[in-house]
C-alpha cells in the first residue's frame, strides 16, 4: 500500500470538503497568525494561476467497533491550515480569531481596473473603483449584471465587456486548482513528522505535540474540541490573562461549560514561576494518566491503536479521551497547580528565571499529579516532588531523549508502594560522594550565568534564606524578587586591568554573588584585599564604609552563607584562580547540604 496519494481538486471543493466536515481543520478555532497582507498574496496569486503549493491531509485509521462493523476514518488537516482558513475569510467572508482570542474579519478589496488586491482600509472604502470586499463577489446571491451596470456608471474608464471579463476571472479564482497530498492512516506519528518535515519548505516545525492537538480537536463524539479549548485556552490565560473576556465574549458555548468554570480562576492568579505551553499541558496530562512518555503513544490510542494486536478499537479511543480529560481537567484544577508552585516555592524556585529546565518542571508536575490520585500523603508529597525536582536539575535527567526517561520513571514511581523508595534508589546511584565531591565541583566551572548549577546555588540560598554579600537585612530571595543583579567578587574592572580578559575568567559563576547595588558602587573596582580589609575596619570602629555589617558574628556568617573563603581578606589577583577553586568546594558543599535537607 502506498504511503500517500497526489491529487488535484479546485478551491470550491475544498471549501465544500470543510463545510461538510468531510476534512477536518483542526486548528480552526485557534489564533489566525497570518498578517492581511500575506491573505491578500494568496488571492492574487489564485486569481493570476500561479501555484500555492499543496495541502496535506492524514486519514485517521479505520476503527473496530464492539459489534464488529467498521467505522471510517476521517481526514485531517495537518498542513495548510492557514492557507484554507484565509480562503475561508477572504472568499466565504468567515471570522477568524486572532491572537487575542477576538474574532474579526479579514476584508481584501480588489480593483478591476488595474486588477490589484488590497487589504481594506478607510482609503479604499471611500475610492469609488474598489470593491471594498471581494466575498460580496463570491456570494450564491451576487447579481453580476446589476453589478456592472452600476460600477460602470461610477468608473467610466472601463468599459461592460471588459469589467465582465475580469469580474468572471475573478470568480474563477473558486475553480482554482490547489494540490491535496493525503498520507495513509498506516504511516506511524515519526513517519508522518518526518514526512512533513521535507515537504514543508517554509521551515515550520511541527511537533508531535501539535498532531496529537490536530488528533484531539477534530473528534466531536468523544468531546475533543472541548479538551483542545480546554488546553489552549488555560495556557494562553496563564501567560495573558487579558485574553479572559475575549474568551467569554467570543466563544459563548465554551463559556458556559464545565471546562471554563475549572479555568477561570487563572486570570487572576498571577506567577511565572510556571507558564506551561499547550504541549506542555498535554505531556504532562498524558504522562501521570497513562503512565508513558513518548506523545506518539497518545496519537495512536487517540486513534484507537491497540498496541497488542495493532488492530484500531473504538473503545479505545473513547476511554482514552476519557482518560486525557480526566488527566487535563487535573492538570487545570486550581488546588493541584497552586499547592504545586507552593512546592516549588518550598524549594527555592521563587521566580522564573531559576527555572531553566522545562522538562524538569513538567515532570515534577506529572509526579505531583500522580501522587495525588494514588493517595499519597500530602506531606509525603512534598517531600517527594521537591526532592526529585532537584535532584533531576542536579543529574540534568531530562536533558536528552526526555520521553524516553519520562517513560521510565513514571513506570518506576507507580510500580513501587513508598514512592520515595524510588528517590532513594536514584540518590544513592547517582548522587554519590563522587558526585559531590568530584562533578559537581567541576560543573561549577563555567561562566554560563544561566548554569542549572548556580540556580542551584541561588536556590540553596533562598531555601537558607540568605543575607545577601555584605548586606545586613536584604536577604538573596528580595533581591532576586525585585530583579537584581548578580556582581562580581573579584570586581570585573579590577581582574580585567590585571591580564584577565577573557570574559570566562571574569564571568566565572564561582564570582558571582548576589549584592546590593549600593554595597557594589562602593566595591567599585577595589581588590577583595582592600574593600575586605575596610570591612574589618568598620567592624571594629562601627563606622560605616561598606554596607551595613558591624559585627564579626554578623560578618562571620555572612561569608558563610554567600561561601567566601576566609583567605578573601588577604587576596589580590594573582590570588583569583585559588579564590574559584576554593569557592567551587564551598558551593558544591552547600548545594549538597540543601539537596539532603529537603
Amino acid at each position: 500500500m502506498s504511503n500517500y496519494n497526489v491529487n488535484n481538486t479546485t478551491v470550491n471543493i475544498l471549501l465544500g470538503w470543510i463545510e461538510e466536515d468531510i476534512i477536518a481543520i483542526p486548528e480552526i478555532q485557534r489564533p489566525f497568525v497570518w498578517k492581511p497582507s500575506k491573505v491578500r498574496d494568496l488571492l492574487d496569486s489564485l486569481y493570476k494561476d500561479y501555484p500555492v503549493g499543496y495541502i496535506i491531509t492524514w486519514q485517521n485509521p479505520d476503527a473496530r467497533l464492539k459489534d464488529g462493523t467498521i467505522s471510517q476514518g476521517k481526514r485531517i488537516l495537518i498542513d495548510g491550515q492557514q492557507r484554507i482558513t484565509a480562503l475561508m475569510a477572504a472568499i466565504s467572508g468567515k471570522e477568524v480569531v486572532n491572537d487575542n482570542y477576538q474574532k474579526k474579519r479579514i476584508k481584501l478589496s480588489f480593483n478591476p481596473i488595474t486588477e490589484k488586491f488590497e487589504v481594506l482600509n478607510p482609503a479604499i472604502q471611500k475610492d469609488k473603483r474598489w470593491i471594498p470586499d471581494i466575498s460580496m463577489v463570491f456570494h450564491p446571491q451576487f447579481d453580476t449584471f446589476e453589478f456592472i451596470d452600476n460600477y460602470c456608471q461610477a468608473n467610466h474608464e472601463i468599459t461592460r465587456n471588459e469589467l465582465n471579463r475580469i469580474i468572471q476571472k475573478l470568480i474563477q479564482v473558486k475553480q482554482s486548482s490547489i494540490g491535496v497530498i493525503e498520507l495513509a492512516h498506516t504511516l506511524d506519528i515519526e513517519t508522518v513528522t518526518e514526512i512533513f518535515i521535507r515537504i514543508n519548505s517554509a521551515g515550520v516545525n511541527l511537533s508531535q505535540a501539535d498532531f496529537a492537538m490536530s488528533k484531539i480537536s477534530v473528534n466531536d463524539e468523544f468531546d475533543g474540541p472541548l479538551i483542545r479549548k480546554t488546553i489552549d485556552y488555560f495556557s494562553h490565560m496563564k501567560k495573558s490573562p487579558s485574553i479572559y473576556d475575549n474568551i467569554k465574549n467570543n466563544d459563548t458555548d465554551f463559556a458556559s461549560s464545565e471546562s471554563f468554570s475549572k479555568i477561570k480562576w487563572v486570570k487572576d492568579y498571577h506567577t511565572s514561576i510556571y507558564e506551561p505551553s499547550y504541549s506542555d499541558v498535554l505531556r504532562v496530562a498524558f504522562t501521570f494518566k497513562f503512565l508513558r512518555g513518548p506523545i506518539s503513544n497518545l496519537v495512536s490510542l487517540l486513534s484507537g491503536r491497540d498496541f497488542e494486536s495493532r488492530e484500531y478499537k473504538l473503545e479505545i479511543t473513547e476511554n482514552s479521551f476519557r482518560e486525557l480529560k480526566d488527566g487535563v481537567f487535573k492538570f487545570v484544577d486550581e488546588t493541584n497547580f497552586k499547592r504545586f508552585i507552593m512546592i516549588l516555592k518550598s524549594a527555592g524556585v521563587i521566580h522564573k528565571k531559576l527555572v531553566r529546565s522545562q522538562n524538569s518542571i513538567n515532570f515534577a508536575y506529572a509526579l505531583f499529579l500522580l501522587l495525588r490520585e494514588r493517595g499519597v500523603n500530602g506531606s509525603q508529597i512534598n517531600i517527594i516532588v521537591r526532592k526529585w525536582y532537584v535532584a533531576s536539575i542536579l543529574t540534568e535527567r531530562y536533558s536528552s531523549s526526555p520521553e524516553s526517561t519520562f517513560d521510565f520513571d513514571i513506570k518506576r514511581f507507580a510500580s513501587h508502594d513508598d514512592p520515595m523508595d524510588y528517590v532513594n534508589s536514584v540518590e544513592a546511584g547517582e548522587l554519590s560522594e563522587a558526585y559531590w565531591d568530584n562533578i559537581l565541583i567541576a560543573n561549577l566551572d563555567t561562566s554560563v550565568t544561566s548554569s542549572p548549577y548556580f540556580n542551584l546555588f541561588m536556590m540553596a540560598q533562598i531555601y537558607q534564606k540568605d543575607v545577601a554579600f555584605l548586606s545586613k537585612s536584604i536577604t538573596v530571595q528580595q533581591l532576586i524578587e525585585e530583579r537584581g543583579d548578580v556582581h562580581h567578587v573579584f570586581p570585573k574592572k579590577y581582574l580585567q586591568k590585571n591580564g584577565y580578559n577573557n570574559r570566562r575568567q571574569y564571568n566565572q559563576i564561582a564570582n558571582y554573588v548576589y549584592t546590593e547595588q549600593v554595597v557594589n558602587l562602593a566595591i567599585k573596582d577595589q581588590s577583595p584585599g582592600v574593600y575586605m580589609a575596610k570591612i574589618k575596619q568598620q567592624v571594629e570602629d562601627h563606622r560605616l564604609q561598606i554596607g551595613e555589617i558591624r559585627d564579626k558574628t554578623e560578618l562571620k556568617k555572612n561569608m558563610e552563607e554567600n561561601c567566601i573563603p576566609e583567605s578573601i581578606y588577604e587576596m589580590e589577583d594573582l590570588d583569583y584562580p585559588q579564590f574559584l577553586f576554593e569557592r567551587r568546594r564551598m558551593m558544591a558543599e552547600k548545594i549538597k547540604h540543601y539537596f539532603q535537607s529537603l
